[in-house]
């Protein structure tokens, strides 16, 4: 049985402790196990749990978001960003090779180049999930195959868009990687 699971959560960098993201208080954060929606090292743990359960979910960065590539920096004409307003450490998305959004940050720039970093921003953490499950349920046969929880309503309201060939700067983070 595909489920729609919901979530709660605190993430926090498991070494520093800093805090990345939450939303608690918001929202949870709904997904269709087994379709690749979250990083696999959190989907795992989760599948197993049922509604209402607590956990701290340690993952590892292989499980996350990737170990950090040293070959993902590239340096590009400023030109290219013309129209953005930019800012060290600042999320951009563009168009990859394959049509597919891509998330960039801005690392450093200056009159001629930007400096711009293709690994995730938590690439090469540990992170820790500090979840609730809020809800679990069977996913619709919509929901399954379009892979959107909660039907066409939801596909009008997308956090994960960008496009277009020029990047476009993040409004916030919406739970996507």
């Amino acid at each position: 049985m595909s489920k729609v699971i919901g979530i709660e959560y605190t993430l926090k960098d498991a070494n520093s402790g800093e805090q990345l993201d939450t939303n608690v208080g918001q929202a949870p954060l709904e997904f269709i196990a087994g379709k690749g929606q979250i990083i696999p090292g959190l989907e795992s743990k989760l599948v197993d749990m049922s509604e209402n359960d607590k956990a701290d979910v340690l993952v590892e960065a292989k499980d996350g978001y990737g170990e950090y590539n040293e070959e993902a920096i590239q340096v590009l004409p400023k030109e290219q960003f013309a129209g953005i307003e930019l800012s060290e450490g600042m999320s951009l998305y563009g168009t990859g090779q394959n049509g597919e959004t891509v998330q960039v940050v801005v690392k450093s720039f200056d009159e001629n180049e930007v400096t711009i970093d293709y690994n995730h921003p938590m690439a090469g953490k540990t992170l820790m999930f500090s979840v609730v499950v809020t809800s679990m349920r069977a996913a619709t046969e919509e929901e399954l195959q379009t892979g959107v929880v909660g039907g066409m309503a939801a596909m009008s309201g997308g956090c994960c868009g960008g496009g277009g060939s020029q990047p476009q700067q993040s409004t916030g983070g919406c739970g996507c990687n």
